[in-house]
């Protein structure tokens, strides 16, 4: 295979969060006492349901957290109150209302993650208005008692599920790059905050990996740079020779989707993953600010989905149109029985590392 599609296998799309209306339509009663018909809520694309989002959430107090219907095309927005319902209804997003802000679930989230069991994973799930705990198959006799002490705790605010697989990196795995005892997968190509062309992929590769191939065995194309793992999961590596770097995503059909920039995932929109073991597989954001505790540690921030991913995957890309959504870090499960993969968010990987996408 040549640099240049293994470079393109790289490229990731991500997807603009969009935020969608909800048309509510009242009751409609033939009486002066009637109530008021809520406004129509708009027909929003992802990316424009994420800008609503964004200001909306920002504004209310009794922010509960928000995620696009991609069905509808409708941003919903939780609210506890209801002088925020009507503010949201008029903005022209459905407005549902919940027992628990976000700053209450995040604080619980918080809390579980100081006193974590390893084999679990934490995020808050706006839809549920809870924090979900998920166990893997490690976690039994004493640490799952320990668990659901920690889980009574917290009352109504948290609940229990189990994973039938075992929460890992996805180590061994866009395109393959291969290091010194181990193959990952290219996220995206970027310029270094020295202007140097380079490569974003997972931090769990970068720190166990000095140097990268486009071959298993192969002349070395990469060396890897600034990175951090645990804590978060982002590494980037510097081309050392004249390797082509398109800004693309392998699709591994014989195309490639462009890549113009970074963008922040929402709850409920549709993203694709590529990676070397696994090529190209669909699935939807679950939850953002996720943390999972890996046996190597914990790993904050990440997005949740229902993309499944295996070994060799990781540090592939998550995207959705020609936006870079995340970097593939780990999970449980597989591409035969399913699964679920978390994802280091891309904007916080370039700005810690100085990094853009191109």
């Amino acid at each position: 295979m040549s640099n240049h599609r293994r470079v393109q296998k790289r490229r990731m799309l991500v997807a603009g969060a969009g935020v969608a209306a909800l048309a509510a339509g009242a009751l409609t009663v033939s009486t002066a006492n009637a109530a008021p018909e809520a406004p129509t809520a708009k027909t929003l694309s992802a990316t424009s349901a994420a800008e609503l989002a964004s200001k909306l959430t920002s504004d209310l107090k009794s922010d509960a957290g928000s995620y696009y219907d991609a069905k509808a095309k409708q941003l919903v927005v939780n609210v506890t109150d209801d002088a925020a319902k009507e503010k949201v209804e008029a903005a022209g997003a459905k407005a549902r209302v919940v027992e628990h802000t976000l700053a209450q679930l995040t604080s619980v989230k918080d809390t579980l993650t100081k006193n974590d069991v390893t084999g679990t994973a934490r995020a808050v799930d706006v839809k549920a208005n809870k924090v979900v705990v998920t166990a893997d198959s490690t976690v039994k006799g004493a640490k799952l008692e320990k668990l659901k002490k920690q889980l009574e705790a917290q009352g109504a605010k948290a609940e229990l599920k189990r994973t039938n697989g075992k929460f890992t990196t996805k180590i061994a795995g866009g395109d393959a790059i291969w290091g010194d005892g181990g193959r990952c997968s290219l996220g995206f190509n970027v310029t270094t905050k020295d202007g140097k062309p380079g490569f974003l992929t997972a931090g769990h590769c970068t720190t166990a990996i000095a140097s990268w191939s486009d071959k298993e065995g192969g002349e070395a194309i990469a060396e890897s740079g600034d990175g951090k793992f645990p804590g978060n999961d982002y590494g980037i590596a510097t081309y050392t020779g004249d390797t082509d770097h398109p800004s693309e995503v392998n699709l591994y059909d014989g195309g490639t989707q462009a890549i113009s920039g970074a963008g922040e995932a929402e709850v409920g929109q549709k993203v694709t993953r590529s990676g070397s073991t696994t090529q190209v597989h669909d699935g939807t954001v679950k939850a953002l600010d996720a943390s999972v505790s890996y046996p190597e540690g914990t790993v904050n921030g990440l997005i949740q989905t229902d993309v499944c991913a295996e070994p060799g995957d990781s540090g592939g890309s998550l995207f959705a149109g020609d936006k870079a959504l995340g970097l593939t870090s780990g999970g449980s499960g597989d591409c035969s029985s399913g699964g679920e993969t978390y994802f280091q968010p891309v904007p916080a990987a370039l700005d810690a590392l100085g990094a853009k996408i191109g």
